[in-house]
C-alpha cells in the first residue's frame, strides 16, 4: 500500500470495476447465446417433425386406401385427389428437409402417384395390369421404409437404447446435445 501513490488507487479501482462488470456482460451475453441455440435447435427439431409426420400419415393413409380399393375390386381414386390431399405437406417437406429426406419423401410419392392412375400404371407388355398393380403396391412398405430411416438419420434419432445406468431412452435427440456441446467448447475457448 505504501508503495502506491494516492492518486493511484482511484484507478486501481475503476479498473477492477471495469473488469467485474465486463465479466458480467460476457457471461450474461453467454447464458443467452446458449438459450437462443437450445430455442433454435428446438424449433428447428420441431418443424421437421411436425413435418415429416404429417406427410407419414397422409402416405399412410393413401396406401390403406389404395389397399382396400383393391381387395374390393374397385379402381383407386382420381389421382387429382390424392394430389389435392397430399400437396401441403408435401410442399412443407420440400421446403425443409435436407437432400435424402426430400428425395425418400419424392420417391414415395411418384409410387404413390403412379397407383392412382389406370390398372397398370407402367402398360408393361405381357403383365396382367392386376398382378403389376400389386407388385407395386407391395413395394410401397419398402419405398416408406427408406423414407422413414432418411428422416431418422436427419434428426438424429436413435432407436437402439444405451447401455448405461439401466435407463432406457428409445428417441434420443442427439442435434441438440452436438449443439450444447460447440456451446461449452467455445466457452472454454473464450476463458
Amino acid at each position: 500500500m505504501s508503495q502506491i501513490p494516492w492518486w493511484g488507487l482511484p484507478l486501481i479501482a475503476v479498473v477492477f470495476a471495469l473488469g467485474g462488470a465486463a465479466s458480467a456482460y460476457f457471461v450474461t451475453a453467454r447464458d443467452e447465446i446458449v438459450r437462443s441455440r437450445r430455442k433454435r435447435t428446438r424449433r428447428w427439431y420441431e418443424e421437421r417433425k411436425d413435418a415429416y409426420v404429417g406427410l407419414l400419415a397422409v402416405f399412410e393413409r393413401d396406401t390403406y386406401r389404395l389397399r382396400a380399393a383393391y381387395d374390393a375390386g374397385d379402381k383407386p381414386t382420381p389421382a387429382l385427389v390424392y394430389v389435392d390431399e397430399v400437396g401441403p405437406a408435401l410442399m412443407r417437406v420440400r421446403l425443409l428437409a435436407s437432400g435424402p429426406v426430400r428425395s425418400a419423401a419424392l420417391a414415395v410419392h411418384i409410387l404413390l402417384q403412379r397407383l392412382h392412375g389406370e390398372m397398370n400404371p407402367a402398360a408393361v407388355s405381357g403383365v396382367q395390369p392386376q398382378i403389376h398393380f400389386r407388385e407395386l403396391l407391395t413395394q410401397v412398405p419398402l419405398v416408406m421404409q427408406q423414407f422413414e430411416a432418411a428422416i431418422r438419420e436427419e434428426l438424429g434419432i436413435d432407436t437402439e437404447p444405451p447401455q448405461n445406468n439401466g435407463r432406457v431412452r428409445f428417441l434420443a435427440r442427439k442435434p441438440a446435445l452436438d449443439d450444447l456441446a460447440d456451446v461449452g467448447q467455445d466457452l472454454s475457448r473464450e476463458r
